[in-house]
């Protein structure tokens, strides 16, 4: 039997780390649309422009990619034995990279200050990363990287170790106006080397990006590697049963949350506010705080199936 009741990802007494979050006004950004101008958490966008980038997160699958992936997962799922939720520990490789000048350089402190603001944040669904190695890297190209940029297979090509259940950070000033992406582990049989996490180096803790700076861009890519989807995906239109994202306790939302718009309910014929907390969302890092028993359990099953780690 599974029992992810005992596993608590949002409990009372989690780190309280919102605080009084400040509101502003919107930044245009593509897959980061509000669902309209009333909405109070497109105040909340601005915040991106303020420090830089103009989407949160580039982990966007299409919906026909969504449904492919799912098929696969269930088909998967339906064969596995029974798993455990046994404690996990996930070899975590990081990469800096910098540019000619050392711009980019990331002290060992603001690395391993990130690994534990990783563990906090999944300890309470059995898992754990151990840094298992830093490199640093100069390399103008790659420190400038965007999504699916030739830069970044080629950074990944060279730097990239281990399998499936390693954990490789790529950390960067990165293109394209983003915090960050990562590859979901159903990817991995087809396109092993494309593997990771990217982030934006000045987002881990004591960065610059505020207030994107407590190292919560590395708790939601990673939650894309350990196979979950944003809490907003599929909007309203998500099946009852399991929400857009297929977990069945995470709200449906009808678009992502910016600032931290406590109360907002976008979705109001449906059950349940927002889930403006959860690390899935795309709310400030003082504000997000939480995974569900749904994801732990979907968590559990993706890296069983997908990369080996059970």
């Amino acid at each position: 039997m599974i029992v992810a009741l005992s596993l608590c990802c949002a409990c009372d007494d989690a780190d309280d780390r919102r605080g009084d979050v400040a509101l502003a006004a919107a930044v245009p950004g593509e897959n980061d649309a509000c669902v309209d101008d009333d909405d109070p958490a497109c105040a909340g966008r601005e915040m991106l422009g303020a420090v830089g980038v103009a989407r949160r997160c580039g982990t966007h699958p299409s919906p026909a990619e969504v449904e492919a992936m799912e098929l696969d997962f269930a088909g998967r799922r339906a064969r596995a034995e029974q798993i455990s939720f046994a404690p996990r520990v996930i070899p975590t490789y990081v990469h800096v990279i910098t540019d000619s000048a050392g711009n980019g350089g990331t002290a060992v402190d603001r690395i391993d200050a990130q690994i534990d603001v990783l563990n906090a944040a999944y300890v309470k669904a059995g898992i754990t990363f151990a840094l298992a190695g830093v490199d640093v890297t100069v390399n103008e190209a790659w420190y400038g990287m965007g999504y699916l940029s030739d830069a970044e297979s080629e950074a990944k090509a060279a730097l990239r170790i281990g399998g499936p259940g390693d954990l490789n950070l790529y950390v960067a000033s990165l293109g394209d106006g983003l915090l960050g992406w990562a590859t979901f582990p159903s990817s991995y049989s087809k396109r092993p080397q494309a593997d990771g996490v990217v982030i934006l180096n000045e987002s881990m803790p004591g960065g610059s990006a505020a207030p994107y700076d407590l190292g919560d861009t590395a708790i939601h890519e990673v939650g894309h590697w350990v196979g979950l989807f944003h809490t907003f995906e599929g909007g309203c239109g998500g099946d009852f049963d399991d929400g857009g994202d297929r977990v069945a306790d995470t709200p449906c939302e009808a678009g992502p949350a910016f600032g931290c718009p406590v109360g907002r309910d976008s979705c109001p014929e449906l059950p349940g506010e927002d889930p403006i907390f959860n690390y899935m969302d795309y709310t400030t890092d003082a504000c997000i705080d939480s995974f569900t028993h749904g994801q732990v359990t979907r968590m559990a099953y993706q890296l069983a199936v997908y990369r080996g780690v059970s």
